[in-house]
């Protein structure tokens, strides 16, 4: 019987079919919803914590002064010409974000296992808001980093400079970090709820990454010691931005716009996955918690 008048119904729960059934108009409407979420996560984050969110600048000044200290003075690795605490932290804070949307999307399902039994809303607006909220501690240690650069880049004669060309594509890589980090976070996020193993090794996979990536050291040492693998090493889509975050703010001269392209088609290649996947996976979500 048609539904007339008063009686329609505003909002109308449906089953998803198809693999990739993504209803982009429905996650605008719960825009808010996406807000709220990500205020929330920031909340509970520093919530009963002495410092609060002055954490967000410490770890990475800690993790950066540690690399220097074992990468730069140690193990005396080559910056390519670089003042080392700025080249790590040029490392340090991109990789910092795309980790920790990898890590906290990764556990969207188990996470919030509660209140998705309890209230109806697109799934994707829980890890759509962790990306924004761990956008927020990125933005305060970018802010830090530009801090110490503005130092370097101002000394009588610096051996740092910023690219503008490549300073304005800032907003398009900030974005694929976030993007890559939802995409391979929804994928695991998707498959520990039938192998709950895979939550185990998020952190140490993540350690694994980081190693595959050049943030302890230049890409131009890979490029230099094993050149017949330097395609297959730029498939790794951290390792473009992260030398795009040097050329662009320090002036390294070992950046590829091609490489960073390829990063660009890897990101949506592995987006893509991770929705098929979590669209199935949120299906029988309750049934297999």
């Amino acid at each position: 019987m048609a539904i007339t008048g008063k009686d329609q119904w505003s909002v109308e729960i449906k089953p998803a079919h198809g693999w990739l059934n993504l209803n982009l108009k429905e996650l605008w409407r719960y825009r808010d919803l996406i807000y709220l979420l990500a205020r929330r996560n920031f909340v509970s984050l520093y919530k009963q914590t002495i410092l609060g969110p002055a954490w967000a600048i410490i770890q990475p000044l800690l993790t950066t002064v540690i690399f220097t200290v074992v990468f730069g003075k140690i193990a005396n690795i080559s910056t390519d010409g670089m003042p080392q605490f700025l080249f790590y932290m040029a490392g340090n804070v991109p990789w910092t974000y795309f980790a920790r949307c990898l890590e906290k999307t990764s556990e969207t399902f188990l996470a919030n296992e509660k209140i998705f039994g309890k209230v109806y809303f697109p799934r994707l607006c829980a890890p759509i808001a962790t990306v924004l909220f761990t956008m927020v501690s990125f933005l305060i240690q970018f802010a830090l980093f530009l801090i110490f650069l503005a130092f370097y880049a101002l000394q009588p004669n610096p051996v740092v400079h910023l690219n503008w060309p490549l300073v304005a594509l800032m907003p398009v890589v900030l974005l694929e970090m976030g993007l890559l980090g939802l995409g391979v976070g929804i994928m695991i996020s998707a498959l520990t709820v039938r192998y709950r193993d895979l939550a185990l090794l998020v952190s140490f996979g993540v350690q694994l990454w980081m190693y595959a990536s050049p943030v302890a050291y230049p890409a131009s040492l890979m490029m230099q010691n094993y050149p017949a693998l330097a395609g297959v090493y730029m498939l790794n889509p951290m390792a473009p931005i992260i030398e795009y975050f040097r050329a662009a703010f320090l002036g390294t001269d070992t950046f590829s716009l091609g490489y960073l392209i390829l990063s660009v088609g890897v990101t949506a290649l592995i987006l893509f996955a991770g929705a098929i996947l979590f669209n199935r996976s949120q299906k029988t979500f309750m049934d297999n918690i």
